[in-house]
């Protein structure tokens, strides 16, 4: 005898919360896609740098996303 599955119990709770926050960040209500950049440096600067975001307790992405965007307010306008 097969059982049926029970999409009620399903729905509610299978989502998990890493699986909702990335829905959150990547979802379609996204107003523009993220764009994936690479670029290279120095192990010494990277360090200092993750050591200046680290004090404003920012990770590595975010603390590059910032100091992008305070440079564009500064030097934007030009």
């Amino acid at each position: 005898m097969a059982l049926k599955k029970n999409e009620s119990i399903n729905e509610v709770g299978s989502e998990s919360l890493s699986g909702k926050k990335a829905k959150a960040v990547f979802g379609a209500n996204e107003k523009e896609k993220k764009v994936l950049t690479t670029f290279s440096l120095e192990p010494s600067f990277k360090e200092d740098l993750e050591e200046v975001f680290e004090d404003l307790g920012l990770g590595w992405s975010a603390g590059v996303r910032f100091a992008l965007k305070e440079f564009l307010k500064k030097y934007g306008s030009n």
